[in-house]
């Protein structure tokens, strides 16, 4: 684990670390649809911010060939782990990881052709300086991509933040800085990119059982406030959230937006 964290990127730490069945069907489609819109070439080198188990870091890999280079970074030492299982698996020699704070990288400048983040940006602290960085980062005519979901998304997200404030406890919401379109292509322009694209896809899926809703916004780094309440708060906040997730349930299960933007940026 990198030194110094802060509380909040100790949560990440612990957060991630703890996932050990990380991989799924949507994360693989949602990761991919990131490379694909990157449109990477054969020989290029390409680094991506919060790799976690490396999926878009093993597909850009693929395309860019031994001629060209992934770097993957990640605070995460649990995801690296799994990350560098498939890499050895797949026997791609043209990967390095490294573990460290995305919120403080040091690469010299001109270094990439292409810098990729998917899902991830939200968990930077300051993301405006992040992406100043970047564009040092890449080469002359190099690209940015990532991507975010609206403000609005995760459904099951947003009424756990309600229910959290209704008990005095407030959380942030993760995807409000860069939430629609227009604050992305305004954030973009500030770090000096152009010919900015936005993709506008739904990536929203049903969930089948509410007790995942909560597991998964409680132990995240963006929810884990929840445990300043009293036990006795904290039984009857999980309660009254549960029971309002159920209420929402059709015969195909509790519906999670997911309204996701794909940025792709010049510079």
């Amino acid at each position: 684990m990198p030194e110094n964290l802060s509380e909040y990127k100790q949560r990440i730490v612990t957060d991630f670390n703890s996932r050990s069945n990380y991989d799924n069907q949507w994360r693989d489609r949602f990761a991919n649809r990131l490379v694909e819109i990157a449109n990477l070439e054969s020989g290029q080198k390409v680094l991506d911010i919060a790799t976690g188990t490396g999926i878009v870091a093993i597909a850009s890999a693929k395309i860019v060939g031994n001629e060209g280079k992934v770097i993957g970074v990640d605070i995460s030492s649990g995801m690296l782990k799994q990350a560098q299982s498939k890499i050895d698996a797949e026997g791609l020699p043209n990967v390095e990881l490294i573990e460290t704070d995305a919120d403080n990288l040091s690469f010299p400048d001109n270094s990439f052709d292409a810098i990729l983040c998917s899902s991830a940006i939200v968990y930077l602290t300051d993301i405006p300086a992040a992406l100043r960085s970047w564009y040092r980062f890449l080469k002359p005519e190099g690209i940015v991509a990532f991507s975010c979901f609206a403000e609005t998304s995760m459904t099951i997200s947003v009424l756990y933040r309600a229910k959290l404030q209704a008990y005095g406890v407030i959380v942030p919401n993760p995807n409000e800085i860069l939430g629609t379109p227009e604050k992305c292509l305004e954030m973009l322009q500030k770090a000096g990119f152009k010919d900015i694209e936005i993709q506008t896809e739904q990536f929203g899926f049903y969930l089948s059982e509410a007790q995942r809703a909560w597991q998964g916004n409680s132990n995240s780094a963006c929810g884990y406030q929840v445990f300043q309440l009293a036990q006795e708060e904290i039984a009857q906040l999980k309660a009254e959230y549960l029971t309002e997730l159920e209420a929402l349930a059709t015969d195909k299960g509790i519906w999670n937006d997911a309204l996701a933007f794909f940025v792709v940026a010049h510079k």
